[in-house]
């Protein structure tokens, strides 16, 4: 099939929209297909046998003052879809998303008369232009990892205020989403608990979903016999700052725990960790915690398998790939009970309650206490993964609706 793929940002290492366009596209091409994809920026590092396309976009939802006009062509500033991008900037929404879709809709037009796709696969963008794709005569179909009303609801939990709350609830183009998504001719998600969620938020039917579980790269996240691990070590991957993460949760977990338990935190390197440093020092455990920054895969990978448990206390995940890592590590999860995680992470981990600081802190207490249940649980978790996630099944179950939404478009 000659497959077109959207990703308004492409780079595996800004974050899980990233991640999956790189093996879903190159295990595409491994299994015979034709694929070109359309990337926003941050762009991705070459992906094998796939044909990319870069949309430019000039970042004014965070670029202040001058820093607007571009030194190279400061007259780029007033071509339309710029002067749309700055004044919904200015207004304090999110204009990213809705105007790669426009731009990607450009680039598929003048690409359609030299590729004549078959297919076009959005992945978690759901901009206007979505719907004007399907003028193309093509199906339009999107990946959903999970429905933007998530981040939403806990940007406002977290709000000290009614303008803070406001900003959010403009910053968030939810109503777009919702409007696109249900005109879609297909809804592909990662669990079973998304599908849930899309079809109550979204008004998505089920029917019109089906729930395709992400894969792993065996080859990248596996056990290492020459890493050893590290006595009282514990990992937590993801950014402290989202909510969405139950960091702080956490952090209040180690208070309750023996001095000889260390976590170690990849979070990106984030800068902006403010109120995760101060919550650190008032809880005294600055000589407990350490921060990695960035890290590259085979840094990650050594990471997690000197670890005797991974940490995913997420109040909502959509999938959860930080405990899918793990997992295909060898490594102990203790995950929360937060979206999808008891599906990934299944019999093979322990799962308490989200947002319940004692019952994590008693989980981890209670297994680093118990060496052969450490090791059974990785064997466990090794398994698990090997059986239900990865690439190859997933890419096949998305090429059977690929077909389905081509040759039998009366069921889509």
């Amino acid at each position: 099939m000659r497959i077109c793929l959207l990703c308004y940002r492409g780079n595996p290492y800004c974050g899980g929209q990233g991640v999956y366009l790189k093996y879903v596209s190159e295990e595409l091409v491994r299994q015979g297909h034709d694929v070109h994809a359309i990337v926003g920026p941050p762009y991705p590092p070459d992906m094998e046998g796939v044909t990319v396309d870069c949309i430019t976009n000039n970042e004014y939802f965070i670029k202040k003052g001058s820093s607007v006009i571009s030194d190279r062509n400061p007259f780029s500033i007033f071509h339309p879809f710029n002067i749309y991008e700055y004044c919904n900037s200015r207004l304090g929404a999110f204009p990213e998303i809705s105007s790669f879709s426009y731009r990607a809709y450009l680039k598929l037009r003048e690409l359609m008369s030299k590729k004549n796709f078959d297919i076009i696969h959005d992945n978690q963008c759901l901009g206007y232009g979505l719907l004007l794709m399907k003028s193309l005569g093509v199906p339009v179909i999107a990946t959903i990892h999970h429905p933007l009303t998530i981040d939403l609801e806990n940007v406002l939990e977290r709000a000290t205020s009614f303008v803070n709350k406001m900003r959010a609830t403009m910053f968030y183009p939810i109503l777009m989403q919702k409007i696109v998504s249900k005109r879609l001719d297909h809804i592909i998600t990662v669990s079973e608990d998304s599908k849930m969620r899309i079809h109550k938020s979204f008004g998505v039917p089920l029917e019109r979903q089906t729930v395709i579980y992400n894969g792993l790269d065996r080859r990248i996240f596996k056990p290492l016999a020459r890493v050893k691990k590290i006595k009282g070590k514990i990992i937590f991957v993801g950014n402290v700052e989202d909510g969405k993460k139950g960091f702080p949760y956490l952090l209040k977990a180690m208070q309750w725990l023996d001095n000889s338990v260390h976590l170690t935190i990849v979070d990106g390197g984030s800068p902006h960790r403010r109120a995760t440093d101060r919550m650190i020092r008032n809880l005294g455990l600055e000589k407990r915690v350490l921060f990695t920054g960035k890290v590259d895969t085979a840094e990650l990978v050594k990471q997690y398998n000197e670890s005797e448990i991974a940490l995913v206390p997420s109040t909502y995940e959509g999938f959860g790939f930080p405990a899918a890592e793990a997992m295909a590590c060898g490594i102990p999860v203790i995950a929360s009970n937060g979206g999808a995680l008891p599906e990934v992470v299944g019999d093979a981990g322990i799962v308490v309650p989200a947002r319940d600081e004692y019952a994590l802190a008693e989980a981890i207490r209670g297994l680093l206490d118990k060496p052969k249940l450490l090791h059974a649980l990785g064997a466990a978790g090794l398994k698990r993964i090997e059986e239900r996630f990865n690439w190859q099944g997933a890419v096949e179950k998305m090429i059977a609706v690929y077909e389905r939404c081509v040759y039998y478009p009366a069921i889509r």
